[in-house]
């Protein structure tokens, strides 16, 4: 292996390369259009903990080719209830879906990619603890995600030196796990550990600045 080559236009970052694309925010997802029609078994269920997801069917029992990519269409949702709704409904489906999960990993890479260049710095926290959950999901998961880091590492490189300070204090975005610089980090690591053997070469090239944590253990 003769090294690595970071991707044309990795470094510098171009200018404005770190503006949020609000107008693409402002676009209706898919999973806004079917909640507001009812087409979802959910509703929103309050109690004193907070607010949690009321499914209205047993979710082992749901066609994940159809409602897993429905609802990770809605991770570029910033307006309640909807950001909740989809981000707690693919949390709530990670856990459920087992061997289900893995033949719908292509169907996710579209609306990960565009929630992740909205370049939100809410939206990007959320889809990284999503990444995060997926790969440890299910068996191959995060091996099968391998060929896809040309599309959703970019985002990836650009910002993994933003400590985004999101309006809430250093304190609170530590404790809420919502640094973007960090979260960009465990989740490199996570889909290094997850992987397999392909995983950190891929992401050398994608990330330049990544360190292996394998070799670190």
């Amino acid at each position: 292996m003769s090294g690595f080559f970071a991707p044309k236009g990795s470094s510098p970052a171009k200018a404005g390369a770190f503006e949020r694309r609000d107008k693409d925010a402002k676009e209706v997802s898919t999973f806004r259009k079917l909640y507001d029609r009812g087409d979802f078994p959910i509703a929103v269920h309050h109690d004193g903990t907070g607010n949690k997801i009321n499914w209205k069917v047993d979710i082992e029992k749901l066609d994940y080719h159809h409602y897993l990519p429905l609802f990770f269409s809605g991770l570029c949702e910033t307006e309640e209830p909807y950001a909740f709704l989809a981000r707690q409904g693919v949390h709530d489906l990670l856990d459920k879906g087992g061997d289900k999960i893995l033949p719908v990993v292509p169907q996710l890479i579209i609306p990960i990619k565009k929630a992740l260049n909205l370049r939100n710095p809410r939206v990007i926290c959320t889809t990284l603890k999503v990444l995060q959950h997926l790969v440890e999901s299910a068996e191959m998961v995060g091996e099968a995600l391998v060929p896809y880091y040309r599309q959703i590492l970019p985002i990836f490189n650009l910002f993994k030196n933003q400590n985004v300070n999101l309006g809430d204090g250093i304190y609170y975005a530590q404790q809420k796990r919502e640094n973007i610089g960090d979260l960009i980090q465990e989740t490199l690591e996570k889909f290094e550990l997850y992987g397999g053997e392909d995983a950190f070469i891929n992401i050398k090239y994608m990330v330049p600045t990544y360190e292996s944590v394998v070799s670190r253990t």
